[in-house]
């Protein structure tokens, strides 16, 4: 019987989507609200503009720096439980972030979110790998990662509006309990494909026919123990350099928007700050279109008999080519174009979202948390690099040099998807 023809009688997966991507969104708010509560925070606490952006690095720093050992964790360990923990320690270190009255205390909190919230998106990665056949997994993996550009566009004037209500540390207070209530939710009703009682043996049959890593059929198997040639599998294969550096690439884009955007938009280019805010929203709401368009198109070419090297890949290229449009904004000084130039880079960024589907799809599947651990990193040490980097290149004022800096960026996550990634197969590591 072929993976087509088999009849479901459940669709269990497509609930655990959805807890992921509320557990995305909710990710995404615990890293967000600190921007939303800067002014008011900084005016409380005495807090300078020097020691605020300590602040806004300290999550960053230990963020990157702890994926793959967060990798390594979200292998061995079972995701209900971790994440359940996880979720629980970010969110309390969230809602302290409300009781706080010191610089340091502030600073040590922004850490802690960083080396709790670690393990998530390999656990993200792995929980779909388990769930989804793959010739799915490109439109789970897109529907999750949409929460981040969903929760960007719509958090931040949330946000606001919470804390005008009961002030900065309200605000941190409400949002530690959101997460602290939603890991209780994650822990009683998340569990692995075979571990879930009410999922029927058709839909485990055919995840498990399409290449989802349901897991042993024996519960008493044990995992296989974490060995240093594990780690050094990681990184000696081209094909995995070939997304670790895409993703690189990828960051630096986000980056561009999650950082300097509203100051380009108000400083550069003299926006009004009301209105930069409702700009501000335009490529993560293009974003957004990117990434599901991306997802289903994916799985549909490879539904269509399509080649992984084309479905996985032409989304991706795509959408890098598009990320270079952003230099466009260098040429014109009509708002319109402004923003429909940095809208069209925020869809290509969506576009090029998916590159989840990579760890997945290519990476050990004894080690597919290590290798998203490492994905991870690398894309992470973006969030370190690059606004250093672009706030070197406008110390004159000029965002011109920014903007081709990271058109640049784009092109050479092009280049790494089409000569380092090759063909898209999954790597069986040699004894």
């Amino acid at each position: 019987m072929s993976v087509r023809s088999i009849k479901l009688e459940t669709k269990k997966r497509y609930n655990i989507l959805v807890m992921i991507f509320i557990t995305v969104v909710i990710n995404y708010l615990d890293r967000t609200n600190i921007s939303v509560a800067a002014f008011a925070l900084r005016k409380d606490l005495g807090i300078d503009t020097v020691q605020m952006g300590y602040v806004f690095s300290a999550f960053g720093i230990f963020y990157a720096s702890l994926q793959i050992p967060g990798g390594i964790v979200a292998d061995k360990i079972k995701s209900r439980i971790l994440y359940a923990f996880i979720l629980v320690f970010w969110s309390v270190a969230t809602l302290l972030q409300g009781l706080v009255n010191s610089f340091g205390a502030l600073l040590g909190l922004r850490a802690s979110i960083g080396i709790f919230e670690a393990p998530s998106y390999p656990i993200n990665n792995l929980v779909v790998s388990r769930w989804f056949p793959e010739r799915e997994r490109a439109s789970a993996i897109a529907v999750y990662t949409s929460g981040q550009f969903l929760g960007l566009a719509f958090l931040i004037p949330l946000l606001t509006l919470i804390q005008d209500a009961v002030g900065w540390r309200g605000l941190f207070i409400i949002s530690g309990i959101i997460g602290i209530v939603w890991a209780a939710i994650w822990y009683i009703f998340y569990r692995d494909p075979r571990d879930h009682k009410s999922v029927s043996e058709s839909e485990l049959e055919y995840i498990e026919k399409g290449g989802g890593l349901v897991g042993a059929k024996n519960k008493d198997e044990v995992k296989k123990k974490f060995e240093w040639s594990d780690f050094i599998q990681a990184f000696i294969y081209r094909k995995l350099w070939g997304i670790y550096i895409g993703q690189f690439c990828l960051g630096a884009i986000t980056m561009f928007f999650l950082t300097w955007f509203p100051t380009y938009l108000v400083e550069f280019r003299g926006f009004d700050f009301v209105k930069s805010g409702f700009y501000a929203s335009v490529p993560y709401l293009a974003a957004f279109c990117g990434i599901l368009l991306s997802g289903f198109t994916s799985d549909f070419l490879i539904k269509k008999g399509y080649s992984a090297e084309i479905s996985r890949k032409l989304p991706i290229l795509v959408g890098m080519l598009l990320s270079t449009c952003i230099i466009g904004a260098n040429y014109t000084n009509d708002t319109f174009f402004v923003i429909f130039f940095l809208a069209l880079a925020g869809f290509g960024m969506g576009l090029a979202s998916i590159a989840w589907v990579f760890v997945s799809l290519i990476a050990p599947k004894d080690n597919l948390g290590l290798v998203g651990g490492a994905f991870n990193f690398i894309g992470g040490l973006s969030s370190i690099v690059v606004p250093t980097v672009i706030g070197y290149l406008v110390q004159d004022g000029d965002f011109s040099p920014a903007l081709l800096f990271i058109a640049a960026i784009a092109f050479l996550g092009f280049f790494s998807y089409i000569f380092l990634v090759g063909k898209v197969e999954r790597i069986v590591p040699k004894e």
